[in-house]
């Protein structure tokens, strides 16, 4: 028994742009962090000793905007996985007999009847 049975005849569709944004996704985090991650180390060269609170203020808003940026990547990355699975292969669903289907078709025939 065959755990996928795959649709006979079903064209593939070819890989899209979901394929390079799948690529790029690990090199855009990377260095997205650490671009975001540079007003933190510029304000700690260039900041007097005394200025403690931007450097507070900096890391707080520095560290706000990474967790958005993986946030971000996390979607797209959900979201071109989901189009790759989709442009897959159709799949048949095995057959799964209804056990009222008498009763049904049984209903149906005398519903057909009354009208």
């Amino acid at each position: 028994m065959k755990l996928f049975n795959r649709l006979p005849g079903f064209p593939r569709t070819p890989a899209g742009k979901e394929r390079q944004v799948l690529r790029r996704l690990p090199a855009t985090l990377l260095f997205g962090t650490l671009l975001l991650a540079a007003p933190s180390l510029l304000v700690r060269v260039f900041a007097d000793t005394a200025d403690a609170m931007a450097v507070t203020t900096t890391d707080i808003y520095v560290a706000s905007l990474i967790i958005l940026h993986w946030t971000v990547v996390l979607t797209v990355g959900i979201a071109a996985f989901i189009v790759m699975v989709m442009k897959g292969p159709a799949y048949v669903a095995d057959a799964y007999p209804l056990q009222e289907m008498e009763t049904l078709e049984q209903s149906g025939k005398a519903h057909r009847q009354t009208r």
